[in-house]
């Protein structure tokens, strides 16, 4: 050993000296690691056994960041543990399966204590003894309970710990930043404001009702063994994306990483460009070398799954850390984060599903037409002598589906643009970003609604598992439709031989044939009406969105039935459609607590964009 590294360990030892045994370090330090790195594998895996840091170091024998001086970042976090903390996780849980994962998913249930800051690896057993000497001093004034207030708004859902409670734990807060001060020269910030428990933030807006029933089903109350403890993260990754291993690769060339099931690989998202497709660019946490990896061997994981858990002061219980020798495991101190695996009560789960079992229906608009962007005559522009049909435009779709009369048929019943299929996709993307279940689908007959719905559900990935309903109760005023008799729509027969995924057991509330030419306001309406309270009515009692993908029109005339509205002046009906914009959305959700149905916001943003026009480069030519 160097002398420097001999005088750096014997300040180290003779700081702490006559408290502990003999140092975890010296296993290593005989086994011929030098000290600097010796250390770092400590401060890396929590200080708990010399074999999990001798395999540290082995893994990372060839990591080109080994012998930087960069120390972990730490934190310090009041966690609670107990019949509370299973209420917590079962909260977690059912708000990611009924909400989708929210930023509160990425850690733990914990109180932030103080801000995250960087601690030598020299004087990381220092930092330990901060925590027991700072807990020390406020055990006989911790409270026994922590009353906790439930907080709630558009984006934030949360219990804050106020009063006299409050104010013990920012004392210990303060107490342990003086004491890592004093004790191991860090500079910690102490949480002064408010503190609290965060179990939802960023959220979509619509998800706000249904996370505040699942929390008021936590008794705040309920029995908990407070714990404080100090977790560390490497700095460098903070900003990367967390990835985990889900399959073993073997590199097949020098600059890829090999991986094992259950490895994280920090990526830089900046640093891409020399990836091809389906590739990344990675480091390993488990060796620290850099390198190329299949991005479908993984999955996305939490910044949080990477952290390393140190030590723990468990209030109420006194552990004393003296007693303890330097690096023997226990699943107090020295184990990794990992929640009770109790048994959950079964009927602890029903009442939380109970509580947010509620229905709501997302009215959608198809997107953009054919004859939108090309007029009445659009057929006319894409169909051959002998009628066969051709693309003049990339706007024009790919392909038109067979039907049993030709393509005439398709003058009345026009399919969406190539933008309107973009659009569909786009819609469907963001929904399944949002994390709304989707239960069932209720479509118009007309052909661009079926697509709509065909392309939204690719997107949700339920292309297989739901089957679309066609609804002719759904569909447009007739009043509006250019043909002087009923459009010649699509039969089921016809619409799944072009491989849309349509139920051909449903029963339609509205057969086809009863759609009458040019029918009246007041009959429009009450076929929406009849239909609405029809398919709300047989739909599974779940918490999933029903889907309606119909016209502009029925963005009123679906939902005004369900808020128990009367129907619009017809003059007022007419002005309001005009305005709605392909994929226009309008989401309901039923109240049951009120016994009414709610306009609330749609769980995706609208879609804008500008024209563009038609371009002939042979104009452009001979105007030069």
């Amino acid at each position: 050993m160097a002398a420097g590294e001999t005088q750096l360990y014997a300040k180290v030892s003779n700081k702490l000296k006559g408290r502990r045994a003999p140092s975890i370090l010296d296993p290593l330090l005989a086994m011929g690691f030098p000290a600097h790195t010796a250390l770092k594998a400590l401060a890396a895996t929590g200080r708990k056994t010399v074999e999990e840091a001798s395999d540290w170091l082995r893994c990372h024998c060839n990591d080109p960041s080994l012998d930087d001086p960069i120390p972990q970042e730490y934190a310090l976090f009041l966690c609670p543990t107990g019949p509370l903390l299973e209420r917590l996780q079962e909260f977690w849980r059912e708000s990611k399966r009924q909400c989708a994962k929210n930023r509160a998913h990425e850690v733990f249930p914990h109180v932030t204590l103080c801000d995250f800051f960087t601690c030598e690896d020299q004087k990381v057993d220092c930092l330990y003894e901060a925590l027991k000497r700072a807990g020390d001093r406020v055990l006989g004034s911790f409270p026994s309970v922590v009353p906790l207030v439930l907080h709630s708004s558009t984006s934030y859902l949360g219990f804050f710990l106020n009063g006299t409670p409050a104010e013990v734990i920012r004392e210990f807060a303060m107490m342990f930043a003086t004491e890592a001060s004093v004790l191991a020269d860090c500079s910690v910030k102490p949480c002064t404001k408010q503190l609290h428990l965060t179990l939802a933030h960023k959220f979509y807006p619509h998800h706000q009702r249904t996370l505040e029933q699942l929390a008021r089903a936590i008794p705040p109350d309920h029995p908990c063994q407070w714990a404080a403890t100090l977790y560390s993260r490497d700095m460098r990754f903070v900003h990367y994306q967390t990835l985990r291993a889900l399959f073993q690769y073997k590199p097949q060339n020098v600059d890829e990483l090999i991986l094992s099931p259950g490895d994280y690989v920090f990526v830089d998202p900046t640093q891409q460009e020399e990836a091809s497709e389906g590739w990344v660019i990675g480091i390993s946490q488990r060796t620290g070398c850099r390198g190329f990896l299949p991005e479908n061997y993984t999955e996305r994981a939490s910044e949080s799954d990477t952290w390393v858990k140190h030590r723990t002061y468990t209030f109420s219980l006194a552990v004393d850390l003296n007693s303890r020798k330097d690096g023997e495991a226990s699943s107090r101190w020295n184990r990794e984060f990992h929640p009770p695996q109790a048994s959950r009560s079964a009927s602890n789960v029903q009442a939380l599903q109970a509580t947010i079992a509620r229905k709501s229906v997302l009215v959608v608009r198809h997107g953009e037409r054919v004859d939108q962007i090309f007029g009445k005559s659009w057929l006319q522009q894409c169909s051959t002598a002998d009628g066969k049909y051709y693309r003049p435009d990339l706007n024009f779709p790919c392909s038109l589906p067979r039907r049993s009369s030709g393509i005439t048929d398709f003058e009345n019943d026009p399919p969406l643009s190539s933008c309107g299929i973009f659009q569909s996709r786009i819609a469907g993307d963001a929904l399944l970003d949002s994390g709304i279940r989707i239960s069932c689908v209720f479509t118009s007959p007309a052909l661009r609604c079926v697509q709509t719905a065909k392309h939204i559900l690719e997107e949700l990935k339920l292309e297989e598992k739901i089957k679309i309903r066609v609804e002719p109760g759904i569909f447009e005023w007739t009043k509006w439709e250019n043909s002087k008799t009923t459009p010649t729509l699509m039969t089921l027969e016809e619409l799944k031989e072009a491989n849309f995924n349509v139920d051909t057991d449903y029963r339609p509330v509205f057969p086809l044939s009863s759609l009458a030419l040019a029918e009246s306001y007041d009959e429009y309406v009450d076929r929406c009406a009849v239909s609405m309270g029809q398919i709300v009515s047989t739909s599974p009692q779940d918490t999933g969105a029903i889907l309606i993908v119909s016209h502009g029109s029925a963005l009123d005339s679906c939902t005004r039935p369900l808020l128990g509205l009367p129907p619009r002046d017809c003059g007022d009906f007419a002005q309001l459609v005009r305005k709605i914009p392909s994929l226009g959305m309008c989401f309901c959700e039923e109240n049951k607590e009120e016994g009414k149905w709610e306009l609330v916001n749609p769980p995706v943003k609208t879609l804008t964009h500008g024209s563009n026009s038609a371009f002939n480069w042979r104009n452009w030519i001979s105007g030069s």
